[in-house]
């Protein structure tokens, strides 16, 4: 049974005088209340009360006790509220480093309804897909996406990102659908320029061979070789909050879904140190549940 409950129950029995006015008091019944003291008592091997059928009295040990619950009562009390003004305490600046087309797509309305949790506090967003060294660099937190080699920094998943092959429909019409990684040769491959396509697309039937994919566009950008795949430039892989959309309008065709890779992760990355900022522990505790393990842009899958 609840320590906490039969304390305060306990507490309202001797205010009100009575164990019918401390139930209404609780909105409980009667019998719980007495229960839960019984229970206290038991548990403490000591009575508490004196009862009579008028009136309810405290025993010199109910009476030291009744003195100290107020006390751990009014503590706990005055814990909780200065968690509940722990909001209005984080303050000062948090500088974050993400990538760019999922800081652009999906990182805003996290980014203002945490600052509405934590109205004193400024962010200082950098979008970059370029690595950065946030120790070097005094970045507070980082978002990565991929899979992460081990370090000396803390790595929390907080999201799964899928990974898709997919082109536009009238390139598909012009040049045919690849059904297997030899078929995928022959085809025009948009390249991201930060990824090695050779060590993804592997499927159940792996190729003895490293596959050699010919590409006429290197981006550094997710989004920009989208729009060239919807253009009906060729065949690119890319994840699935960049292209959930046009997946979604029929822009572009999922394809080679036997091939489709392991899904990697979004992680925010931060300095390992025995005491972490509060504003870096606020925002780890309110990013860690924000996208849910089924992200809102796979949904539509």
């Amino acid at each position: 049974m609840d320590k906490l409950t039969t304390m305060k129950t306990f507490v309202s029995v001797v205010q009100e005088g009575s164990f019918s006015k401390a139930a209404d008091k609780l909105d409980i019944s009667p019998q719980l209340v007495s229960k839960y003291v019984s229970a206290l008592e038991e548990g403490l091997a000591t009575r508490l009360l004196h009862r009579t059928t008028r009136k309810v009295s405290t025993t010199e040990a109910g009476d030291h006790y009744f003195t100290r619950c107020l006390q751990v009562l009014d503590d706990i009390d005055d814990m909780e509220n200065s968690l509940d003004n722990l909001n209005e305490n984080v303050s000062g600046v948090l500088s974050i480093s993400a990538p760019m087309s999922f800081g652009v797509k999906h990182l805003a309305p996290l980014l203002v309804e945490f600052q509405k949790r934590y109205p004193n506090l400024k962010l200082d967003l950098n979008l970059t897909d370029q690595f950065v060294d946030i120790v070097e660099q005094g970045i507070d937190i980082a978002l990565r996406i991929g899979v992460l080699k081990s370090s000396s920094l803390i790595a929390k998943k907080i999201a799964p990102i899928r990974l898709a092959v997919f082109a536009s429909p009238s390139y598909l019409a012009k040049h045919g659908t690849p059904t297997s990684l030899e078929e995928l040769q022959s085809h025009n491959y948009l390249r991201y320029a930060h990824t090695e396509p050779t060590k993804k697309l592997r499927g159940a039937n792996e190729l003895k061979n490293e596959l050699k994919l010919e590409s006429n566009l290197v981006a550094n950008n997710g989004d920009l070789l989208l729009n060239a795949a919807i253009a009906g430039g060729g065949i690119a892989m890319q994840p699935t909050f960049i292209a959930g959309e046009a997946l979604a309008q029929g822009k572009v065709v999922r394809i080679l879904k036997d091939y489709e890779p392991e899904p990697i992760g979004l992680y925010m990355v931060y300095a390992n140190r025995q005491f972490l900022p509060s504003k870096v522990r606020a925002f780890v505790d309110f990013a860690s549940n924000y996208y849910t393990d089924t992200p809102y842009w796979d949904l539509g899958e």
